[in-house]
């Protein structure tokens, strides 16, 4: 749905969409990407240096991660009243420049405009969920959202297919923690320095304990230990899980399924409601397979988001602007 509204300049509205596009969510809040501000463009770059060599060995999260912040671009430049031109993976030289955003005359698209207030709303929630259902209502209308971006969202609902989400996903954290070089980059990703502006502070997690009471089991990002929030999460099988996944399983694949997953985020949080990601047991190739044989997918299953009622989580920093934005005024090239 698209309609004329009150437009901000073209170069005002594309550093406030770098602006908002850092707001997006990340793997370990990474914060992956550069940005590269022309006269009536935004450019988007992976940052290689961000990847996470353990975890994340093909840039899979890393792609995830800078589709979520180029749907915050979008966002923003549809509520700042613009039309936007997206072009995806713009040249065949440089694989890392993943999509240009242009503004183009036309009118902005309401459907996205409207979600423009929750980017700065939006929260990953690992705090305790609520027991009562997601209406049948709101699970559609995030199953459009997947869907406006190329991407499908599966609610995993039938029992079998739950049992089976439970166990893979306790099966891959237990692999995933086995190996001592996965728990150094993660313990490189977490912090309890409250003026550190990347990885996931101590304050926004849970200590997971032998008394979290977890069927599907949170990521132990509180590698020091510090119990800032309560350790019973009881992360349950029969709260509303919904499965991200596209048809196919490339680069281009990953960048739109960042884009669903933060158009599905921004709408559950417009909606009141929280989110959660899961991603061990895509994370490890043997449960992802497992997965994909158990749930008989004719896709591939990129994040397994938790939604329900929860309360507020905290926001996280994000690194200086000057830090991953450079603004060059009608210059046609990236600096060196």
């Amino acid at each position: 749905m698209t309609t004329a509204v009150e437009r901000i300049p073209a170069v005002a509205s594309l550093r406030r969409a770098a602006v908002r596009a850092t707001r997006a969510p990340s793997v370990h809040n990474t914060q992956p990407w550069r940005m590269l501000i022309l006269a009536d463009r935004m450019r988007l770059f992976a940052d290689p240096a961000r990847r996470l060599r353990i975890l994340d060995p093909r840039g899979r999260q890393l792609t995830i991660s800078c589709g979520c912040a180029l749907l915050n671009a979008r966002v923003s430049l549809a509520g700042a009243g613009h039309a936007a031109r997206v072009t995806r993976f713009p040249n065949d030289f440089d694989p890392g420049e993943l999509a240009e955003v242009s503004v183009v005359p036309g009118v902005a698209d309401l459907d996205l405009a409207r979600l423009d207030f929750a980017i700065e709303h939006r929260r990953t929630n690992r705090r305790r969920f609520g027991d009562e259902p997601v209406p049948a209502e709101v699970i559609d209308a995030l199953i459009c959202a997947a869907r406006r971006e190329g991407a499908d969202l599966v609610p995993v609902v039938a029992p079998l297919h739950r049992l089976a989400v439970a166990r893979l996903s306790r099966q891959a954290d237990a692999l995933e923690n086995a190996d001592p070089a996965y728990r150094a980059e993660l313990r490189a990703w977490t912090t309890n320095d409250p003026s550190r502006a990347d990885g996931v502070p101590a304050f926004a997690v849970p200590h997971v304990t032998g008394e979290s009471g977890d069927e599907i089991p949170l990521r132990d990002f509180d590698t020091h230990g510090a119990g800032w929030l309560p350790t019973r999460t009881r992360s349950s099988m029969s709260q509303a899980l919904l499965l991200l996944t596209t048809a196919g399983d490339t680069a281009r694949d990953w960048l739109r399924a960042g884009e669903a997953l933060e158009r599905v985020l921004l709408e559950v949080t417009a909606r009141g409601y929280a989110a959660s990601p899961f991603t061990s047991l895509i994370e490890v190739a043997r449960t992802r397979a497992e997965l994909i044989d158990e749930l008989g997918l004719q896709a591939f299953p990129h994040v397994l988001v938790r939604v329900g009622r929860a309360p507020a989580a905290e926001p996280t920093r994000r690194r200086r602007l000057g830090d991953v934005l450079t603004e060059i005024a009608g210059s046609e090239t990236m600096p060196s």
